[in-house]
C-alpha cells in the first residue's frame, strides 16, 4: 500500500467534503436565477460561505469564493497595489510574486532570518524608508511549514499605514487563523489544502473593504468576482474549512517528529514555529530529484519544494534565502495529510533508510 505524504501539495479529499460536492452536482439550479431550483442552489452556496466564515473568524458577507488561492491572492494584489510600492518576503509562494510583479515595478524583496522566518527589523526600515505600501506575507511556508510572525508583521503594518495581504493556504485549517484578529486588509485560502475539492478558494476580506473584479461578469459574488460559481467545489471547500479542525492537526505533530528524530538529518526551520505536518529534510549527497524518484518506486509519495511548476524539480528558492544553499538541491518535503496513518514514520523510515543504503551502494550518498 503507498504511503502519500505530499498534503502541502493536495491534501486527499475528506468524506465530509465528498459528500457536499456530490449533492450540489446533483442540483440543477444557478445560485443566481430566482426561481425554486435557484434558490436551492443559492442556500448551498451561501451555507458554505458561512462555513469559510466561521472558520476563519470572518462575516460571511466579506467571504469572496474564487476558483483557488492563485486567484485569491492574485484578487487581492491586483486591487490593494493600486499608489503603493509592493514588499513581499524572500520565501513567499510564486503564485504570490508573479501577481506582485507588475508591469512597471516589482515587488522588492524582504529577507528572512536564517530560521526562515520574516525579518521582522527589515520589514520596518522598508516601510519607514518610502511612500504608501502593500505588503505580501505567507502564513506558513509551504516547503517548510515555517510560521512566520504575521501578528508583529501586521502591527508594524498599521504604524506606517501599509496594507498587508496574508497567503494562508497551507496554514488553513493546520493552525488557528482568525482573519479579525489578524489585522490583514485580504486573506487568501484554498480548498484543497483543507480536504476539498480542487476548484474552489477564497479571499477573506477586512469589513468593508471593496475589491474592483479581476473577472468581470454577471455581478456575482456581490460584483468582486464575476462568473457563475463553482458549487460542487464550494460545497466541499464549506465542508471541508468546518472538517479542518487545528486541533485534530497536532496529532500530525508527533509524527513529524518522530520521522526527523528517526532521520537525524538536516531539517529546515528546525528552531523556528512550524505546521505540524510539515518537514524539509535534505540528505546531502542526493539531488532532491533522485530521492523523490526512489521513494515513488518504493511506494512513498513526498515533493521537492513547491507543487506549482508543471513537474519541475529544481533547487529551492525557499531554502536560498534562508542561507542554506548546500542543501537547495538535496532536500525533500514530508507533508503529513489530514488521515495520516499511526504507522507513517516507521513505513516512511524504513523506505528512507533502504534508499539511502541503494545510494551508497551505488556511491551516490
Amino acid at each position: 500500500m503507498s504511503l502519500y505524504l505530499d498534503a502541502n501539495a493536495t491534501e486527499p479529499l475528506r468524506p465530509e467534503a465528498r459528500e457536499a460536492a456530490i449533492a450540489a452536482m446533483e442540483l440543477p439550479g444557478n445560485p443566481s436565477s430566482v426561481h425554486a431550483d435557484g434558490r436551492a442552489a443559492r442556500r448551498v452556496l451561501e451555507a458554505a460561505r458561512a462555513r469559510v466564515a466561521a472558520r476563519f473568524g470572518a462575516s460571511p458577507r466579506d467571504v469572496v469564493f474564487t476558483s483557488g488561492g492563485t486567484e485569491a491572492s492574485a484578487l487581492a494584489v491586483a486591487s490593494l497595489r493600486r499608489g503603493r510600492r509592493v514588499l513581499a518576503g524572500a520565501t513567499e509562494h510564486p503564485a504570490v510574486l508573479r501577481a506582485a510583479w507588475g508591469p512597471e515595478e516589482g515587488a522588492a524583496p524582504l529577507p528572512v532570518l536564517a530560521d526562515g522566518t520574516l525579518d521582522l527589523a527589515a520589514l520596518e526600515a522598508a516601510l519607514a524608508a518610502g511612500g504608501p505600501a502593500l505588503v505580501l506575507l505567507m502564513v506558513a511556508n509551504n516547503e517548510t511549514g515555517v510560521i512566520h510572525p504575521v501578528a508583529e508583521a501586521a502591527a508594524i503594518c498599521r504604524r506606517h499605514g501599509a496594507l498587508l495581504h496574508l497567503d494562508a493556504v497551507q496554514a488553513a485549517g493546520r493552525v488557528p487563523l482568525d482573519a479579525a484578529a489578524l489585522g490583514a486588509e485580504t486573506m487568501a485560502v484554498s480548498g484543497h489544502k483543507m480536504g476539498g475539492p480542487k476548484g474552489a478558494g477564497a479571499l477573506i476580506l477586512r469589513p468593508g473593504l471593496e475589491l474592483a473584479p479581476l473577472v468581470a461578469g454577471g455581478g456575482q459574488e456581490r460584483g468582486r468576482r464575476g462568473g457563475t460559481e463553482a458549487l460542487p467545489a464550494i460545497a466541499g471547500l464549506g465542508a471541508a474549512a468546518e472538517a479542518a479542525d487545528p486541533a485534530a492537526a497536532l496529532r500530525l505533530g508527533r509524527i513529524r517528529d518522530a520521522i526527523e528524530a528517526g532521520l537525524g538529518l538536516p531539517v529546515a526551520g528546525a528552531g523556528a514555529p512550524r505546521l505540524p505536518n510539515t518537514s524539509c529534510v535534505a540528505l546531502p549527497g542526493a539531488s532532491s530529484e533522485t530521492q523523490v524518484i526512489a521513494l515513488d518506486l518504493a511506494g512513498v509519495r513526498v515533493s521537492a519544494g513547491a507543487a506549482c511548476s508543471s513537474g519541475k524539480v529544481a533547487r529551492s528558492p525557499v531554502l536560498a534565502a534562508m542561507g542554506l544553499e548546500r542543501l537547495a538541491g538535496s532536500a525533500i518535503r514530508v507533508s503529513l495529510p489530514w488521515n495520516a496513518p499511526e504507522d507513517a514514520a516507521e513505513r516512511f523510515l524504513a523506505a528512507h533508510a533502504a534508499m539511502r543504503a541503494r545510494l551508497r551502494g551505488a556511491g551516490g550518498g
